[in-house]
């Protein structure tokens, strides 16, 4: 997409700008109608558009043509020509999206300073495209834990291949950032990575949204599918689909093709497909609901996403990491995170997952006085909520048993939070809370503490 059009309906006109862009240096093509111009579009979208207003034996004039390219390719900038200009129309093209208007007869140097100006923003335009395609890069997938380490080995395999891949996980995990992951460290990683929110569209537009549209009076409108052509297509929760477009997207999943809402022709398109969800898809499919021949399409390398609780020794890194994000985007202070402040988010519970701890970072930022570390006691009141799997015995409870039971219920809490915190790894557990790891088998035995089976492994490692 760096040529430039030419549509005039003069001869002469055309080939004068013509011959003298290719001076310049420049690739162009010509149309002189309506039919020619949207078929040279349609077939190749061009660089930049030179437009006249008014087009003899044309089904369109330049200003419907300006608004069919500006709804279906924004990013290219049209310059009108006009040998009836005036304000009014100068004014109305503008209005419609007209990179810039300049009446006939027109002086070459004028000519030629406007289109080196449109061609350097259609440039910027596509390199800000391939920036956002390239946005999602390996370091941002950040952990260290034993189910990060086993998640990321998991996509690692599947970029090598162009496998369709089945996210599961609950909401905040990360999902998205996986598929993104995969796209960028894929053969794909140029072309487009589109995002099919599932859950958000209204289900009498989803065809539309996905397949595209095509009129006499509208002309054809890409739907996501063709947008995402040779790349990546995303299907967010995709049991939120309705059942009618899941028959139509089996079809796109069994021969790469499908037809716009009001078309008659085919469209091929090379899309390889992730999809996730948080829902058991096999309950979906059981009450109705989601068909099992999609499900199998889609499935073909499912990935579990952990949720945040089973990643509790990355809770600070990623912290970390959102402090610095928001101090560079959004421009909050960039403060350190307290060891205090550390621990306590690692024994918290997150049914929001990841995303539940950056809403909670970017609020302790806002409200902070922006000064020193933050402290645990900047920490919202969900902090002192225990770890799943680790229950607070209630005061009232506590002051009905007498002292040893009372401090073997502390002891036991305390310990499993602990564990928890360390991803189940006694070594470290034994290091933080000032025992040996002997002695912590021993504690954790009498208070009828088993730790999981991992522990064991990751110990013998560690030791040896």
């Amino acid at each position: 997409m760096s040529d430039i059009l030419i549509v005039d309906d003069e001869r002469d006109i055309r080939e004068v700008i013509s011959d003298i862009l290719g001076d310049e240096g420049y690739d162009t093509r010509l149309a002189a109608n309506s039919d020619e111009a949207m078929a040279a579009i349609r077939s190749e979208p061009p660089g930049l558009l030179i437009l006249d207003i008014w087009l003899k034996d044309s089904q369109m004039d330049g200003i419907d043509i300006l608004k069919t390219v500006k709804r279906d390719h924004p990013d290219i900038p049209v310059i009108i020509i006009s040998g009836h200009g005036n304000i009014e129309i100068a004014v109305a093209a503008i209005k419609q999206g007209a990179y810039d208007f300049i009446e006939k007869p027109f002086n070459i140097d004028q000519l030629l300073v406007v289109i080196r100006r449109g061609m350097e923003t259609s440039r910027l335009r596509r390199e800000n495209q391939a920036l956002r395609r390239r946005e999602s890069t390996p370091s941002q997938m950040l952990g260290s834990s034993t189910a990060f380490r086993a998640l990321l080995s998991q996509l690692d395999k599947v970029t090598r291949s162009n496998g369709r891949v089945m996210l599961t996980g609950l909401s905040g995990t990360g999902k998205e950032l996986a598929a993104r992951y995969v796209h960028a460290n894929s053969a794909r990683a140029e072309a487009p990575f589109v995002t099919v929110n599932c859950a958000a569209v209204a289900a009498e537009r989803m065809e539309e949204v996905l397949f595209g549209h095509e009129g006499p009076e509208t002309g054809i409108t890409q739907g996501l599918l063709e947008q995402a052509n040779g790349g990546v297509v995303y299907l967010d929760e995709v049991a939120d689909l309705p059942p009618g477009t899941q028959s139509k997207i089996l079809r796109v999943l069994v021969d790469q093709t499908f037809l716009r809402v009001g078309g008659g022709d085919k469209v091929r398109v090379d899309v390889r497909v992730i999809s996730s969800t948080s829902r058991d898809l096999e309950t979906e499919i059981a009450e109705g609901r989601f068909r099992r021949e999609l499900f199998h399409r889609l499935n073909v390398v499912p990935v579990r996403v952990p949720g945040l609780e089973e990643r509790r020794e990355d809770i600070p890194l990623l912290a970390e990491h959102f402090i610095a994000l928001l101090h560079e985007t959004q421009g909050l202070p960039k403060r350190a995170l307290s060891e205090e402040a550390a621990a306590l988010l690692q024994t918290m519970n997150w049914p929001g997952n990841i995303r539940q701890l950056r809403n909670m970072i970017e609020r302790i930022l806002i409200l902070g006085d922006g000064s020193d570390a933050i402290s645990a006691a900047e920490l919202p009141g969900e902090a002192s909520a225990p770890s799943e799997g680790a229950r607070v015995i209630v005061s009232g409870s506590v002051a009905t048993l007498p002292l040893r039971e009372a401090r073997e219920a502390f002891e036991r809490e305390y310990l499993v939070t602990q564990i928890n915190r360390f991803g189940g790894n006694i070594s470290r557990t034994a290091e933080f809370v000032g025992m040996e790891r002997s002695a912590l088998h021993r504690k954790l035995k009498s208070l009828g503490v088993v730790p999981p089976a991992r522990s064991d492994r990751d110990d013998a490692a560690a030791a040896g």
